[in-house]
């Protein structure tokens, strides 16, 4: 029996007729209520009994990283419990006031305090706490250079780059092919920025997950029998202000928000 790790892998097996036969306006609605165990995956009717065999009961949903990642926060908070805020913010170009740290990230204000605790009038997970903890701990402070690198060539970036390509690549790029639209718009909602680079792609935007940790993703669309692509790239200051965990971290953050996101406008 396979393995289903998220709706989108429901959505590639269906014909995408949104034939409304399964009681569902669309295919993708439909995915998501079988991922959601709402619906049974026999319940489209134009699925072959091999594939509904394949896949039926096929579920998998892991723990939140919230989970994974509680002992580190608390190890990070404590840390940052032992430093200078106001001497971190002068290093990290950051604010400083009341007592608290306040950098953006993705154009959102962000406010940390004596004791680690972070925030912010947006949603906080463990994808933002980690990064963010250990960007006021350890960043430079460096400002970008406007080199674009991928993730591969950052420190420590060769062993992590098959699993960035997977979890971070491969999510938004599925998400670029079926609604490339909304995700244009969705960049935007992120304080993303339309630029043309020497990078020949159709969609360039660069964003700002923290002050100075731009990304820049690169979308090509299908075209002449060629499939599509996209790549993130990075400025080559970037392991400079951040580990390559904590980037790797805010990545697959980044691309579970997206597709939480398309997700919910999409069904």
């Amino acid at each position: 029996m396979s393995q289903i790790n998220n709706p989108m892998e429901i959505y590639k097996l269906l014909n995408g007729s949104n034939c409304r036969e399964c009681r569902e306006q669309t295919c993708l609605a439909f995915a998501v209520a079988v991922f959601k165990e709402k619906k049974p995956i026999h319940g489209c009717p134009h699925l072959d009994k091999e594939v509904i065999d394949r896949y039926e009961g096929a579920i998998e949903k892991p723990n939140t990283i919230d989970e994974y990642k509680a002992e580190a926060i608390e190890k990070l908070k404590q840390k940052i419990s032992l430093i200078d805020l106001s001497e971190a913010a002068k290093r990290l170009g950051a604010e400083f006031s009341n007592n608290k740290l306040t950098i953006r990230i993705f154009g959102k204000e962000f406010s940390v305090d004596a004791d680690g605790n972070i925030s912010s009038l947006i949603h906080i997970n463990a994808y933002m706490i980690v990064p963010v903890l250990n960007y006021i701990l350890n960043g430079s402070g460096k400002s970008p250079k406007g080199n674009w690198i991928t993730f591969r060539e950052l420190t420590g970036g060769p062993s992590r780059y098959a699993h960035f390509q997977q979890r971070c690549e491969k999510p938004l790029k599925r998400i670029a092919d079926t609604y490339t639209d909304l995700f244009k718009d969705m960049l935007e909602i992120f304080d993303g920025k339309k630029i043309v680079s020497d990078i020949d792609s159709d969609i360039s935007i660069v964003l700002y997950p923290l002050p100075v940790l731009p990304i820049m993703v690169c979308y090509w669309k299908p075209e002449d029998g060629l499939e599509s692509n996209l790549h993130i790239y990075f400025d080559s200051t970037s392991d400079e202000n951040l580990d390559i965990e904590s980037i790797y971290t805010l990545n697959e953050g980044f691309a579970l928000m997206f597709e939480k996101i398309a997700f919910r406008h999409g069904a």
